[in-house]
């Protein structure tokens, strides 16, 4: 057996059909308001099983892109009015993942809001046990190599979440879980620059300081401080990419 060789993943057939509905949707190809084909109608030209373009309608519907009504038929919804935080994943893959600017703008708000509480919060809260595991993280941080991307975004998320789960608000570390798939979307993107691991796990060990020092001020402050200069590296790295 080969060491580093992993199974080969293929979309399943739902998967695809899911995508090309969104994509359809997202472009505007079809329009809010627009009923779709009878499922057997998509099926056969899609050259699929009916059961598999049912469970891709059912899919996109609890993403809020369609409203299934019984006896109606499959009606498109206007997404900024019915989506839910499953469909921001599929945004932020469209287009081959190019983002939308107003997408990113709004993300990036989102998370300086929600995450500069957070620090607030987990200074004010946090307990023993917390510090403990903040230790732990911060140890595997300073051993985890700048050209390892898939570990140190897996570490940037857990650091992060471990704040949210020190807040004592049962919602932060939730939302924040809702939002991995387009978290580490955004930082697999950042972590592939080599010279980001040491300055972003800086400012993680200041926070983790503040923290324990319960200074809520300087937590808020550190982590502000740390998503603008994210926030900067990440609006050079997309332009490079258009």
């Amino acid at each position: 057996m080969l060491d580093g060789l992993k199974p080969i993943k293929t979309d399943s057939l739902k998967d695809v059909c899911v995508k090309r509905f969104e994509e359809l949707i997202l472009s505007g190809a079809i329009r809010v308001g627009e009923k779709l084909p009878p499922e057997r109608d998509l099926a056969q030209q899609l050259r699929v099983s009916r059961p598999v373009v049912h469970d891709a309608l059912v899919d996109i519907a609890a993403k809020g892109l369609v409203s299934m009504i019984p006896r109606q038929g499959t009606v498109v919804n206007d997404y900024r009015r019915e989506g839910s935080l499953a469909l921001l994943n599929s945004l932020l893959n469209y287009n081959e993942g190019r983002l939308d600017p107003k997408l990113l703008d709004g993300l990036l708000n989102m998370r300086m809001l929600v995450e500069t509480e957070n620090a607030k919060l987990a200074a004010k809260n946090r307990t023993g046990a917390h510090l403990e595991q903040l230790r732990r993280l911060r140890r595997r941080e300073t051993e985890a190599s700048a050209n390892d991307v898939d570990t140190l975004v897996a570490l940037d998320f857990e650091f992060h979440l471990l704040l949210a789960m020190a807040t004592d608000n049962l919602l932060y570390p939730l939302l924040l879980n809702s939002f991995k798939p387009i978290y580490t979307n955004l930082t697999r993107q950042f972590f592939r620059d080599p010279e980001v691991a040491a300055s972003v796990f800086e400012y993680h060990r200041q926070l983790a300081a503040a923290v324990e020092a319960r200074d809520g001020a300087q937590a808020e402050t550190v982590m502000r401080e740390m998503l603008a200069n994210g926030e900067d590296r990440l609006r050079q790295i997309i332009a490079k990419q258009t």
